[in-house]
């Protein structure tokens, strides 16, 4: 039974992404019909995160994994939807940004417990520089990866 619950808590997590990160989409002013798919950028890019998890990785090697596929996934939508590869890219990281983490290096600095302050900072900085190094490695791959090779040759 605590393995069924454990799937869907996971499943509840990925529905969660998916609805926030078109709530985010909306904010950002993402174009309507590419609701659906920034959703599904959230929810891929957190489905990755939990399996990682799952398996035995760290927050910050979670956090570079997800990143990787949903950057991958954030370009192929671009190509295939004509549309840029931002609308889909800064609405799917939504789910991993470390708001919390920075919520609480916060509150431990001004409640006086720099320790823990400085603890969850740096766990925070290390999971900004693994989004930005997913990221940065998927967007320097060349475009031919991403899309398929016209037949009209």
């Amino acid at each position: 039974m605590t393995g069924l619950l454990a799937i869907g808590n996971g499943v509840l997590q990925v529905l969660v992404a998916f609805i926030s990160t078109i709530a985010f989409a909306v904010i950002f002013h993402a174009p309507k019909k590419e609701l659906f798919y920034t959703g599904l950028t959230g929810g891929a890019g957190w489905l990755v995160y939990l399996l990682a998890q799952g398996l035995g990785s760290g927050t910050v090697a979670a956090s570079f994994l997800a990143t990787l596929a949903l950057a991958w996934l954030s370009r192929v939508f671009s190509f295939a939807r004509r549309a840029p590869v931002t609308v889909f890219l800064i609405c799917g990281i939504f789910p991993l940004v470390p708001g919390a983490g920075i919520y609480y290096t916060g509150y431990n600095f001004f409640m006086g417990n720099d320790a823990m302050a400085l603890e969850k900072g740096l766990e925070t900085i290390k999971i900004a520089v693994a989004i930005a190094l997913g990221t940065g490695i998927v967007q320097s791959l060349p475009p031919f990866l991403f899309h398929r090779p016209n037949k009209k040759r």
